[in-house]
């Protein structure tokens, strides 16, 4: 017999938030949902002053586990990244467990005076559109040194966790109308009016009055901004 929770979305299994949830909890200001996670930047001004908010947050009770944060350190701030995995499921940021490991950073970034800002975040993801799925794939998993993701073989991530996924969409026939592959760009809610306007200023165009979110250079190189 098939398991129920089986058919269920990753946010309706039990301890998961949707994405709705997640942005009404309490304590989760300095975070955003981006990408494949949660995340947060906390502004410093000096490396040393960053190390010593990443070994506070090592300092967390049971912040070590499996589902470990994942930290980028650099001279002017800390971007912190969670996300949780299960077994055969690769879905990311809103359970229950995230919320409250995302107000124990929180709290320790302001503890040492170190505050947010939400507005320095941004996630980038590379799509291709695919005839044949199993055919490409190989070919970008080599050159990449990429993984599939978890859950799916649609999506190859890179194991060290540096560089861009890249997701395969596939098509039933190529379309002649827009380019093979775009770049689908995250940012913040608050900075997506300021980014299009940035895109628009510099010589972007939109492509698709009914998708808006869809923009391109003067060549007509595509991305997704939202």
């Amino acid at each position: 017999m098939t398991d129920p929770s089986a058919m269920l979305e990753p946010w309706e299994q039990p301890g998961w938030l949707g994405p709705e949830e997640f942005k009404a909890s309490e304590g989760v200001e300095d975070w955003r949902l981006l990408g494949e996670g949660i995340c947060a930047f906390f502004r410093t001004n000096s490396f040393a002053e960053g190390a010593r908010l990443v070994q506070a947050i090592a300092e967390l009770p049971n912040i070590a586990d499996a589902n470990h944060p994942q930290v980028d350190l650099r001279h002017d701030g800390v971007t912190v990244r969670l996300t949780t995995l299960t077994e055969g499921l690769f879905f990311c940021g809103y359970s229950t467990r995230d919320v409250e490991r995302a107000r124990q950073i929180s709290a320790v970034a302001r503890e040492l005076g170190i505050p947010s800002d939400p507005t320095r975040l941004q996630h980038v993801q590379v799509s291709i559109d695919a005839l044949s799925i199993p055919d490409v794939m190989p070919f970008w998993r080599a050159a990449l040194g990429y993984e599939f993701r978890r859950d799916t073989e649609e999506d190859v991530v890179d194991p060290r966790g540096r560089g861009p996924s890249f997701w395969f969409q596939q098509m039933d026939s190529p379309r002649a109308q827009r380019n093979r592959i775009h770049f689908d760009i995250g940012v913040p809610p608050e900075k997506v009016d300021d980014r299009v306007a940035a895109v628009l200023a510099a010589g972007g165009r939109r492509r698709d009055p009914e998708h808006p979110w869809i923009l391109s250079d003067p060549e007509g190189n595509e991305i997704c901004l939202g």
